[in-house]
């Protein structure tokens, strides 16, 4: 009972769910329909700029998904986060609980975990149908395997071929199976990655998935809306646990040089990322773009190859 109390008087704000028609403005629908020609445009949800994120986050276990996810419970919202692992989920939610100061019951209500491979279609398809309909209104897609790196003619095709099963088959898959579950005026948000754009040596698998990411993103815009808006998140160095498995001294050298070639100085941080993502969450206006939050790496000036770290571990 007390912490029924509790949770009642912080009034947490209700999820926003899709209205259903009265009887009189069904009427009103059908008969507009029936005038309407087949190449008539839907009419558009009405924006609704205060209202919170309810996001499904695959990939939220760890990283820059992990930040979204942070940033849309801390702004009053709720999260269905989603990875290959149910013990990283466990530990991302009583991570996300500890920072924001939620008790057990309340980390329970806002942050719901389940289990998903993205690579799997069958996987997707049995996940989302276990989630109600109009229960969230964003979907963030930030799981990827790690990337594979190396000269294209020497890269195994096979391993390509995981890797783009990964990043790019499994926001596919996602959006897919993960559209028709979200509320009206709801989002999309992907991933691709400055590579896309801006390639470098011995990254050419990162580039195809990221260019077929935002390329995918900017058709979904054009299908999926008015109902919903669909964008590209293409981050740049963020320093997460994807660089874990590097040598420690060789990861801080890789950081530290490209942080400065950056017009900014230094390399992103998960919280940049996550205040980024919940606004291509929540911006009622913004469809069918890629928002780069990289610290200036489109134009960043490369450093010379004698004094990269990376491009001299290549040589030796």
């Amino acid at each position: 009972m007390a912490t029924a109390a509790r949770l009642a008087s912080r009034v947490l704000p209700s999820r926003v769910l899709p209205s259903r028609p009265t009887r009189s403005r069904r009427s009103r629908l059908a008969a507009r329909a029936a005038s309407s020609s087949p190449d008539d445009d839907p009419s558009p949800p009405r924006p609704a700029y205060d209202r919170a994120v309810h996001a499904i986050v695959v990939g939220g276990s760890s990283g820059m998904g992990k930040a979204a996810a942070l940033e849309c419970v801390k702004r009053g919202g709720s999260v269905l986060i989603a990875s290959r692992s149910r013990a990283k989920l466990e530990r991302a939610r009583a991570e996300l609980a500890s920072t924001l100061g939620l008790d057990p019951d309340e980390a329970a209500a806002r942050v719901a975990l389940d289990v998903v491979d993205a690579s799997d279609e069958a996987s997707v398809e049995a996940f989302f149908s276990r989630v109600a309909p109009g229960e969230y209104n964003a979907l963030i897609v930030s799981a990827a395997d790690r990337a594979v790196h190396g000269a294209f003619l020497d890269l195994p095709t096979s391993s390509v071929r995981e890797f783009v099963d990964s990043k790019f088959w499994g926001a596919y898959h996602c959006a897919k199976h993960g559209a028709p579950a979200l509320a009206d005026g709801g989002a999309v948000v992907l991933f691709s990655g400055v590579l896309g754009r801006r390639p470098g040596v011995n990254c050419s698998p990162l580039a195809i998935c990221n260019g077929a990411v935002e390329a995918l993103a900017r058709t979904l815009a054009l299908e999926l809306g008015p109902r919903l808006r669909v964008n590209a998140f293409s981050p740049g160095f963020v320093d997460t646990e994807r660089f874990d498995h590097m040598d420690p001294e060789r990861r801080e050298a890789m950081l530290e040089s490209t942080g400065r070639s950056l017009p900014l100085r230094r390399v992103g941080e998960a919280a940049d990322a996550g205040l980024a993502l919940h606004f291509l969450a929540q911006s009622a206006y913004t469809t069918g773009t890629v928002l780069d939050c990289d610290g200036g790496h489109q134009v960043r000036q490369y450093a010379d190859a004698g004094g990269d770290p990376m491009r001299r571990a290549q040589k030796d």
